[in-house]
This record gives C-alpha cells, structure tokens and sequence, in this order.
C-alpha cells in the first residue's frame, strides 16, 4: 500500500510536472473596433469555454456609487434585446453547459463552459450582453435587491464576513481599493436608471474588453464567427482613466478594532506591498507561499501546531492591478489574547527578516509554486482565465508561459529582503477582529 501510494504521488508529480514545461500555444488578435482576442485550441476534450473580461472593477467607480461592477455583474444575466429575461442560464443549461461571472476591485469576468458544438451559442450570447444589454426599471430593481440580500448572507451575518472589508477601508485613505466589491447598499439603492446606463456604455464596451475562448475549436471557423458576432459592435467612445489614485507611502502603523458576531477573535495584519507584476511581487508572492502554504509551513507548524496560540492562520497576497496589500492572519485559540496571536506571527516574520531561509525551503517553494501554476492550467477554463488575466494586467498574454520563470529568478535573498523592506511596522495597519461580547 505505501509502494503504491508512493508511485501514485511520483506519477502525479510527473504530470503535474510535465503540463507546467508544456508550452499553451494561443493566438491573438484586435478586431478594428478593439476588441481583443484570444484563441487556444485543445481538442483534448469536445469542450469549449468562451469568456469576456472588461476592464472594469470596483475602483472604476465614483465613491459615492460604490457596488455598481459587482451590480452589473449580476445584472448583465437580465437579459438583451435577444434574450428573454431570465433566460441566459435556462439557454446554456439547455446546450449542456455552465455559466458564470465574478468581479474583483480591478475587472469583471464573464464565461461560459459548454460542448463545443455549442460555440456559436456563447459568442452570441456574449455579444449580446455587450451590445444589446437589458437594463431598465425592472432589471434594476429585481437585482437591487438580489445585491443587497447577497451583502447580508455572505457579509453581514457570515462569521468574520466583514474581515475584507474592514482590512481595505482602514489601509487605505486615497486610492480607490479603500472600498470592496460589494460596495454600499445605500449606494445602489440611490442610483437611477440613468446612472446604470452611462456606466454600462462606458465600461461594457469592445476596446475595454479581451475575448478568450479555448478548447475544441477551428481557428478559422472560430474567426468567422466572432467577426459575425462582434466586429459590428460600435467602439467605445468614452475615454476611460486609468489613473487612479495611488496610496501614499505609509509612515505609520495603524490600527483598528472592529467588533462582530463571532466566538474567537482574530487578528489580522496588513502590509502595503507594489502591484501584481512588478520585481518584488513575485518574491512576496513565495514568502506568502513560505508563511502559510500547507501543513509544514512556518505559521501552521510554529503558531497552531507547537505554540497552538491559533486555530486557523493564513497570509496571501491580494495580486491587485495596482499596489495593494498582503495580508497575515490568525484565528486565537480558546483563551488566547489577540496581543499573544500577534506577537507569535510578528515572530515569524522576524526570523524570516533576521535569519532568511534554508535552501531545503527555497527548492520547496519553487515545486510548491509550480505545482499551483501547473494546477491553474489543467483545465481549458484555468488557462482561458490565465490568458484573459494576464492580457488585461499586464498586456503580455504569454505570461501563462513565461510566468514560472520570474518566480526562478527570485533567490532567497530576495525573500529575506522584500520581507525586511515592506514587512515593518509603520508599513502596516493591524486589525483585531474581536467578539461583540467583548465591547465595553
């Protein structure tokens, strides 16, 4: 039984191994009207996935109109001048597929997943949500109040639900990541139709969308069909900043108390940290990895498992399109201060910043990193998003190949150094997110 359990992990490494060395081979091209796009073929399976990422977030947003992206992403399923309302989910289920969407603070993701027979389908039915999108009176309310049943079960009464967004309203003052996704209720339900309309034909637009489509596909057919579905689609004609405020550099630490429903009380830490893509990015991206990736990392061995101060902890980069933060956290264990919580994780980072890391450590970080890059790509939508995320970031769609090799070129060193530079106190806001029944 181990034998076999050995040689299953082994091959299972090898594989894992070998698609992450295998080149995605993509084409791309822009249609007059701007419109990107993107094509992979795989004829592994007779799947296809079609998606439309817009360049559009919750920091496109006026501040005082926050929650309108992650509204438009539900209210694009409404319907089209060609679509039935309601019927966007009935039609692909019909065809033997799936459908979905999510927003972030930098862009709004759309994608369908169907046979591949089914093509033609999903690029009509995406050209109609950027052409021919149903948004009037009874859309808008039908989802006003979808949006803010949403914001009360998966934020207002999920334990820590309200963690995100009370980490990103105090780290930041100025730039638009200072408010979350979901946005402020109050807001939508003060928006007109009117409103809606200008953000939809100002953000939902060709020139500020990339299309995506991998799997079963005739290139040449495939082509054919997305000029018959979108190169008659007018350009956008609104010039669409992109910039936005940056925070300035943080002097001082911060920190904050927040109360709610909840039994344990958790800490969380926050470091500023530069933008997705950017040289240190990829050395955080693995202290991250180093920090909290897995049973043998250091806060799971060193704060739950010998110290047991925690009952949970993690540490994540927030990949951001501008410079954001990467967050540390621990859940306490019973009877444990949230001040003990926090100095055993501030202890970590220490020896990080005073000691570095071994060589054993760095060859792990470099499999651990490749197997989760080798994952994201096992699937055509994995690769469809990689493509569609890294065009729209970074305009360099062959990172889905390239990407590995900048994780690489980080030594230990570097690791040791980027937590020295921005893991300090006055880089940081921290966070105790404490039990209602503890307020005085």
């Amino acid at each position: 039984m181990i034998r076999k359990a050995f040689t299953v992990a082994l091959l299972a490494g090898l594989f894992l191994a070998n698609k992450a060395g295998a080149e995605i081979k993509f084409t791309e091209y822009t249609l007059p009207n701007g419109l990107h796009v993107i094509l992979h073929e795989d004829h592994s399976t007779p799947i296809v996935a079609v998606s439309v990422m817009y360049h559009v977030g919750s920091k496109n947003e006026d501040p005082k109109r926050t929650g309108f992206a992650h509204f438009f992403e539900h209210l694009l399923f409404e319907g089209s001048e060609n679509i039935k309302r309601g019927e966007y989910m009935k039609l692909v289920q019909a065809a033997g597929g799936q459908l979905n969407a999510n927003t972030t603070q930098d862009r709004t993701f759309y994608y369908e997943e169907l046979p591949s027979n089914q093509l033609e389908l999903a690029l009509w039915m995406e050209s109609e949500r950027m052409l021919h999108a149903k948004i009037d009176k009874i859309g808008v309310e039908t989802q006003r109040k979808v949006v803010k049943e949403e914001k009360k079960q998966r934020y207002d009464n999920t334990p820590y639900g309200q963690l995100i967004n009370v980490v990103f309203e105090n780290a930041f003052t100025k730039s638009n990541y200072r408010w979350t996704p979901i946005g402020k209720e109050q807001y939508i339900d003060q928006a007109t139709l009117p409103e809606f309309m200008a953000f939809y034909k100002k953000y939902y637009v060709p020139n500020n969308a990339v299309l995506v489509i991998g799997g079963d596909i005739n290139k040449a057919q495939t082509e054919k069909l997305i000029e018959k579905y979108f190169g008659s689609i007018p350009k956008g004609t609104q010039p669409i900043s992109r910039d936005l405020p940056v925070e300035p550099a943080s002097t001082q630490e911060k920190r904050v108390k927040f109360y709610d429903n909840i039994q344990l009380p958790a800490v969380i830490i926050a470091y500023h940290t530069p933008k997705l893509g950017s040289p240190d990015y990829y050395a955080l991206d693995m202290l991250s990895t180093l920090l909290s990736n897995g049973k043998s990392s250091r806060l799971q061995k060193e704060v739950v498992d010998k110290e047991q101060k925690a009952v949970n902890v993690g540490a994540g980069s927030t990949g951001n399109e501008d410079p954001s933060v990467m967050l540390m956290y621990g859940i306490a264990n019973i009877g444990v201060s949230p001040e003990d919580l926090e100095k055993a994780m501030e202890a970590e980072v220490e020896k990080v910043q005073q000691n570095g890391l071994t060589d054993e450590e760095m060859k792990k970080l470099l499999i651990q990193t490749e197997t989760q890059l080798a994952e994201q790509n096992q699937k055509v939508l994995g690769i469809v998003t990689n493509l569609a995320t890294n065009y729209t970031f970074q305009k360099d769609a062959n990172l889905v190949n390239t990407e590995f090799s900048k994780y690489q070129a980080v030594t230990k060193e570097d690791i040791q150094r980027v937590a020295q530079k921005y893991f300090t106190k006055n880089n940081r806001l921290v966070v105790y997110y404490l039990p209602k029944a503890e307020k005085k």
